[in-house]
């Protein structure tokens, strides 16, 4: 039988990651920390503490290759607008955006706003399962704490 406490502990677990709006790096700070202080406690505060690292080190991942998808279509739009004949005439012109690029660009940063999104309902359903006394595993979580 879990006892309250250590629903608690859990959830405050996954909570702790919204802790990022306040301090830089939170969301890996505050459930590391709440995690290590107390997983030796019980088994379902230690699997609660591993899914929400996880889903925050996945969340990094994804965001960082996304990240990298996108760096190359603001380059291309940036330097089109650049013209360079010697050292005597340099110019730069922001209205020969390339349309291709600007629509790839924006989807993938639409993406990234909605994965945001899920992100923030995955850590309150993640919460409230812990207080029912339940194991919830995220969506698309890649494991490494095991």
């Amino acid at each position: 039988m879990l006892e309250n406490h250590h629903k608690n502990i859990a959830t405050f677990i996954h909570l702790s990651t919204f802790s990022r709006f306040v301090i830089p790096l939170g969301n890996y700070l505050g459930p590391i920390i709440l995690w290590v202080l107390n997983k030796e406690k019980s088994e379902f505060i230690n699997e609660h503490g591993k899914q929400a690292i996880n889903f925050q080190l996945s969340v990094l991942l994804y965001t960082i290759v996304l990240g990298l998808i996108t760096i190359p279509f603001f380059m291309f739009n940036v330097f089109q607008g650049f013209h360079f004949d010697g050292l005597q005439h340099f110019s730069f012109n922001l209205n020969r955006a390339f349309p291709l690029f600007l629509i790839l660009g924006g989807s993938i940063g639409f993406i990234t706003v909605i994965g945001f999104l899920f992100e923030f309902v995955f850590v309150i359903i993640a919460s409230l399962k812990a207080k029912e006394g339940e194991l919830y595993k995220y969506p698309l979580t890649i494991n490494f704490i095991k």
